[in-house]
């Protein structure tokens, strides 16, 4: 050594090679006394040694601003080349991890500090990639165990890149063998460290890179979805680095990857994702032959939750879109030349696409559509929500042009408005109002009804809905009745039963007339018919305010009214409409609802409609008719004569279809046949005709002709087991006999006043209080002039409630006291003496001496 130091000193130079000769040779001196101690058999010695380097080189570097670095650093080169760095590459591999921690800074300050840091490259990177990689990196860990060292390592081979430059192309192998291990290193910091040495590595080496590039696409893939996100934001710009000078090829292996950072929780990791793609979208060599690839990836961050990420996906689609522009202008002349403005129901024409934009969506739609479409169906709830937040994006750019795709895309659509989650239904319903906008009601109807008519579901109705939603009035407007009648028809109307079906239904109702508004009016009939089914549907009254609000505003754009207009010009029709087929109605009959539904809500329009009304009751009130469904129609007809000024007698017609009413409905109803469902009958039937005598509809000649036919039904059904139907028929025989005011035959006459007093040992204390009430009627209506024809059954009665006078229940002892001070006006002197028999034996006189009293102070008998 101090031999080559001599011949450096001897050597002829001039007058600058000559200082620069003399400050190599003094450092040669000072690194050649220190040198040995690297050579020590002590770890405290070779340590000792290298910090006494450190020192040395700390002492050598130029301080003064005026020094010449170039000078300086040819002075180091010799002495670094000859004398220090192979003693320090073997201290890599010193059994004492903080020697090797000192070779390893004394490397890094020796590259910074050498005129040539490429000349060591030859030595360095086969060293380097002896400590991290080994000699079979996928199987054993690296020769270095310290995790720190390695991190150190890493970053002296990224100083060397960045200093060697172009001169690494013949060291490559070695370069990428180490990059390939450090990728999978256990130590998160290694791992971002090599993502930054292999970019670099990259942008070094552009002419020789792409034969070994895709060789780190393994690890970076395998590094890709680790824990940390910094990680992970490394290896995607390290990624797009590689492939971006590298081999193109390696497209196809990183694209899952990356559309699964999408779903990253981190906006970083997204975010990098977004620009490395809209990079590759612009410098990628290859990139048209990935477009349709690479341009899903970018527009599903338009819809990303980060408006920063929204942002910059917009703008490097839009740089996309203009660079594409310019590359084809000779291809779009035409359309730059001619452009044509956005169609008439553009959703946002303000922020149009740009025509590149829209041009590399269209032509490339064919290949990403089919890809959406499976992904839309996929098990995961991301994946579904993704697909169809792209799906929309692509059909805003394709505008017209998805025509040709129209099939496949409604069948999707479907799918989409059929998921469970409610982003995905939302997006769906989006792109089908893009459909609308820009594809032909001609076009889209003719393929939507038969996909409805074979398998209606509340998806398919949904589909419909957003579409007509989304279509211009003016290119809906000659189809409008067509889509109603279809609406209307049993296939659709009818297809299920579910509640969620009924929804969509209201709302394709509520989309034709907020799109159509007056060109409704020819077809309000059979939206009529749409908007009466759905209220018929099971647990619909929670769509009850919604189907009123469409009622409302369909009746505002047919004639300027309420929905009680609509009825009023409908409900003849609608019952016209559900009475063709009455003849099939069971208890389930979807008809059955609508018919009560249309009863319910029709309010004075049954008035006008008692024509279609009457006859429609008659025919499936007969006693061969379904049991069940009989009881529910008796139920509603009860219901609308409680209210007949209001509903069947607004127009005061009621009593033109009374004797109808009376013979053939009610009558047939009211005779007795075993079972529970038959006394349900007679009970319905019983408050017909309580709801028809008290509504103060008939006249009293008109209640005198019900009693004349009804009386002895209606004394039967007091034997009743049911309670309601016994309390409401002594209420009718109550009204029956004031309304005759005596006028009734007296051998039917003279039949009713015991079946009510059976009444009085009623178990119902109500029924025996109206029974009472009845009694004390049928007393006034004995005709004083008449009266000696009664008087064995007068007495007779007396005597019977007389018994009753002494009643456990108070309510019940006033209620005959009345009766019996009602009739002593009869023969007083027989009540006398009937009263006075029986006084003792009650357990109380008090109400035998009212009686006796209110006798005594009456009117001497006639």
């Amino acid at each position: 050594m101090a031999a080559l130091v001599a011949a450096e000193a001897a050597a002829p130079r001039g007058p600058a090679e000559a200082a620069e000769t003399a400050e190599a040779a003094e450092l040669s001196r000072a690194l050649s006394r220190l040198l040995p101690g690297l050579e020590a058999d002590s770890k405290l010695g070779r340590r000792r040694a290298l910090e006494a380097l450190e020192r040395a080189l700390e002492a050598a570097r130029p301080e003064a601003p005026a020094a010449d670095p170039t000078a300086a650093a040819a002075a180091f080169q010799g002495p670094w080349a000859r004398l220090l760095l192979p003693r320090l590459l073997r201290c890599l591999a010193d059994p004492a991890e903080r020697c090797r921690a000192l070779a390893a800074h004394l490397l890094g300050l020796g590259l910074r500090r050498a005129a040539r840091p490429r000349d060591a490259l030859p030595r360095l990177l086969p060293a380097l990639c002896a400590r991290l990689a080994g000699p079979e990196p996928a199987r054993r860990p690296p020769p270095e165990a310290c995790e720190e060292l390695r991190l150190a390592l890493v970053q002296l081979l990224r100083l060397a890149v960045d200093l060697g430059g172009a001169a690494l192309a013949p060291h490559l192998d070695d370069a990428v063998r180490t990059l390939r291990c450090t990728l999978l290193d256990p130590f998160a910091a290694v791992r971002r460290e090599s993502c930054e040495c292999a970019a670099a590595l990259a942008r070094a080496t552009p002419d020789h890179f792409h034969m070994q590039s895709e060789s780190l696409i393994g690890p970076l893939m395998q590094t890709i979805a680790h824990q940390h996100w910094k990680v992970r934001v490394a290896v995607i710009e390290a990624t797009g680095t590689v492939i971006q000078f590298g081999n193109g090829k390696s497209v196809d292996d990183v694209l899952p990857h990356f559309a699964q950072r999408l779903f990253d929780d981190v906006p970083q990791v997204r975010r990098a994702v977004t620009c490395v793609v809209g990079g590759w979208l612009l410098d990628l060599r290859d990139r048209y032959s990935f477009f349709p690839k690479l341009i899903p990836l970018l527009l599903s961050s338009l819809d990303d939750e980060m408006p920063e990420i929204v942002c910059t996906a917009a703008s490097l689609w839009e740089r996309a879109g203009l660079q594409w522009q310019q590359e084809n202008e000779d291809d779009l002349k035409d359309k730059l030349d001619f452009a044509q403005p956005p169609p008439a129901h553009h959703p946002s024409p303000e922020n149009r696409p740009a025509l590149g934009c829209r041009e590399l969506v269209f032509r490339n739609l064919s290949k990403i559509l089919p890809a959406i479409c499976h992904d839309i169906a996929d098990w995961v709830v991301g994946t579904r929500v993704k697909s169809a937040q792209l799906l929309a994006v692509l059909l805003l750019h394709a505008e017209d042009h998805i025509t040709q795709h129209l099939e496949v895309l409604l069948r999707t659509l479907l799918r989409a408005c059929a998921d469970e989650e409610a982003a995905v239904v939302s997006s769906g319903t989006r792109s089908a109002e893009l459909v609308g906008a820009f594809v032909s009601p001609d076009v889209f109807l003719r393929l939507i009804w038969p996909m409805l008519k074979k398998s209606p579901s509340p998806a398919g109705l949904l589909v419909l809905a957003a579409i007509v939603r989304g279509c211009p009035r003016e290119a809906l407007r000659p189809h409008v009745k067509a889509i109603a009648t279809e609406l209307a028809q049993a296939p659709i109307c009818q297809g299920s039963e579910s509640l969620l079906y009924g929804e969509n239904l209201l709302l394709c109702v509520q989309a034709l007339v907020a799109v159509c508004r007056e060109d409704c009016r020819a077809s309000s009939l059979q939206l009529m018919e749409v908007l009466v089914t759905v209220m018929a549907l099971a647990g619909a009254t929670s769509l009850g305010d919604q189907v009123q609000q469409t009622m409302d505003a369909l009746a505002a754009v047919d004639n300027g009214g309420d929905s009680q207009d609509l009825y009023r010009d409908h409900t003849g029709p609608l019952l016209e409409w559900l009475g063709a087929s009455q003849h099939d109605w069971t208890v389930h009959s979807a008809e059955l609802q609508q018919f009560n539904v249309l009863v319910t809500h029709a309010g004075p329009a049954l008035g006008e409609a008692l024509p279609h009304l009457v006859p429609l009751l008659r025919s499936c009130l007969q006693p061969a008719r379904d049991p069940q469904m009989r009881l529910k129609l008796l139920s509603a007809l009860s219901r609308v004569l409680l209210d007949a000024r209001e509903t069947v007698d607004s127009r005061g017609q009621l009593h033109s279809y009374l004797d109808t009413v009376i013979k053939d409905i009610l009558v047939p109803n009211l005779q007795w046949h075993a079972g529970r469902t038959a006394a349900a009958i007679r009970t319905a039937a019983v408050s017909c005709l309580w709801a028809l005598v008290s509504c103060e509809a008939l006249s009293a000649t008109q209640i005198l002709d019900v009693q004349e036919t009804l009386m002895p039904q209606v004394l039967s059904t007091l034997e009743e087991d049911s309670q309601m139907t016994r309390l409401t028929s002594c209420r009718i025989i109550d009204v029956f006999l004031k309304t005759s005011g005596g006028a009734i035959d007296p051998d039917k006459f003279i039949k009713i006043y015991p079946e009510l007093l059976k009444r009085l040992d009623d178990i119902s204390n109500e029924v025996r209080l109206a029974a009472a009430s009845a009694l004390a009627t049928w007393l006034e209506c004995v005709r004083k002039d008449k009266k000696a024809h009664y008087q064995g059954d007068i007495q007779f009665l007396y005597r019977e409630l007389l018994l009753h006078l002494d009643d456990p229940e108070g309510a019940v002892q006033d209620a005959v006291l009345g009766v019996l001070k009602a009739g002593s006006v009869l023969f007083p002197d027989a009540l006398l003496r009937e009263t006075e028999a029986v006084i003792h034996k009650h357990r109380s006189p008090a109400y035998c001496e009212q009686l006796l009293q209110h006798v005594r102070a009456g009117p001497p008998a006639q």
